[in-house]
């Protein structure tokens, strides 16, 4: 997803050609003759780098204008085949909704395609995609169609409640862990914790923010979260390569207020899941000059292309996430207290990770991870801790420490 707008989808032709049978209804078979996942440890054999002409690359290996086309050709066709698909489900069953699952389910790109397309009034996609969310899947299929239970409707969001599923700590036992693994914290109230990330945020600073019960899935959604301001033309790449330790043409994705998402994007109702991708309105948008329009591949990277840069990808598009202040009223009254002092409701939501790493789950986690990379800022509960007040020994090496994933 975060490659194929660098490319042109030279090779879909091909792909459909020799990869995948597609018919008109969306039902589609592989050919296994260049895939290896069934049987081997690898997803690709000889046989599919012969057909495009060159090996696999391996993740220190410079990224070229062959892999940002083959990545666009790979999105284009996987567009093609949901596109199909959903289209064929409205015909069929007329339904008005539709709800999506699985790890394709995942690639936020086709899914504002699907709902842009219009066949459906309401899009939902499940957070946990794949895995995990099909053994969730399955215990509610239990409960309610081998239990026969009834299905309650809460009026306002749906049952996942924001997917804020996992572990809270006390601040209690927050401050005791923190102590013990070496932080040195001040405690502060609600509003002087508020106040100091905001600024913190505003100071360019990039922000660890741990806050109530962790999210169920893979994306970062304002619980387990680094974050950022959204307006910095140089957050983008601070990030990737002095936080994640990763490549640096990868987009974040933008925390936007709910009601205010339909004054930057063309998005008018709910992604709180990070789980649509939709452009930047065209009156906040930067019109890039001739010699800018020029450029090719990732030379365009650090062109700035909205008012919100960090969270603008060169096509202009963003992966949103809608904050919902039913679901997270801290992390809405942090990005509240954003927008006014900033006249932005936008911020940079990345997860609380390097490279390699699980999301941080416990506040011991939080500080190791601040303590190896370049946060400068973090709020665990009500304890913040500045990286100047740190102990140096305490620092950790995280850049070489895992495989680029």
């Amino acid at each position: 997803m975060g490659l194929a707008p660098y490319g042109e989808p030279k090779y879909a032709r091909l792909i459909l050609d020799k990869l995948i049978h597609l018919k008109p209804d969306g039902s589609f078979r592989l050919n296994l003759e260049y895939f290896d996942y069934c049987t081997g440890l690898r997803m690709t054999n000889g046989a599919f780098d012969a057909l495009f002409g060159a090996p696999a690359r391996k993740p220190s290996e410079k990224l070229t204008q062959f892999h940002m086309d083959v990545a666009a050709s790979i999105q284009a066709v996987l567009d093609e085949v949901v596109l199909l698909l959903t289209r064929s489900l409205a015909r069929e069953t007329g339904a008005k909704n539709l709800c999506l699952a699985g790890g394709v389910a995942l690639n936020c790109v086709a899914n504002g395609k699907v709902l842009r397309d219009g066949r459906f009034e309401r899009v939902w996609i499940q957070p946990a995609s794949g895995d995990a969310g099909g053994a969730l899947g399955a215990a509610l299929s239990a409960y309610y169609s081998h239990k026969n239970q009834p299905r309650h409707a809460n009026g306002c969001c749906d049952a996942m409640k924001g997917a804020y599923l996992g572990p809270a700590f006390e601040q209690a036992d927050i401050e005791r862990r923190l102590t013990a693994a070496g932080g040195i914290f001040t405690v502060l109230s609600d509003c002087d914790l508020l106040r100091s990330c905001r600024d913190a945020l505003i100071d360019g600073k990039a922000l660890g923010w741990f806050q109530g019960r962790m999210e169920f899935g893979p994306r970062a959604l304002g619980a387990r979260s680094i974050l950022g301001d959204a307006r910095s033309p140089q957050m983008q790449s601070l990030l990737n390569l002095k936080v994640k330790y990763r490549e640096s043409f990868r987009p974040f994705a933008p925390s936007v207020l709910r009601e205010d998402v339909a004054q930057w994007f063309e998005l008018d109702g709910d992604s709180p899941y990070m789980l649509l991708v939709a452009d930047v309105i065209q009156p906040r948008r930067r019109a890039m000059t001739p010699e800018e329009q020029k450029l090719f591949g990732i030379a365009k990277l650090n062109v700035p292309r909205s008012e919100i840069p960090a969270a603008t990808h060169i096509d202009y598009s963003a992966r949103i996430q809608t904050v919902h202040q039913q679901t997270n009223p801290r992390y809405h009254a942090l990005i509240s207290a954003f927008k006014e002092r900033t006249d932005c409701p936008v911020i940079v939501n990345t997860s609380f990770n390097v490279r390699g790493e699980p999301i941080v789950c416990t506040p011991e986690d939080a500080f190791r991870c601040f303590m190896g990379t370049e946060v400068e800022a973090l709020a665990v509960g009500n304890c913040f801790l500045r990286e100047e007040d740190q102990n140096p020994n305490l620092k950790r090496n995280y850049e070489n420490a895992f495989e680029l994933d």
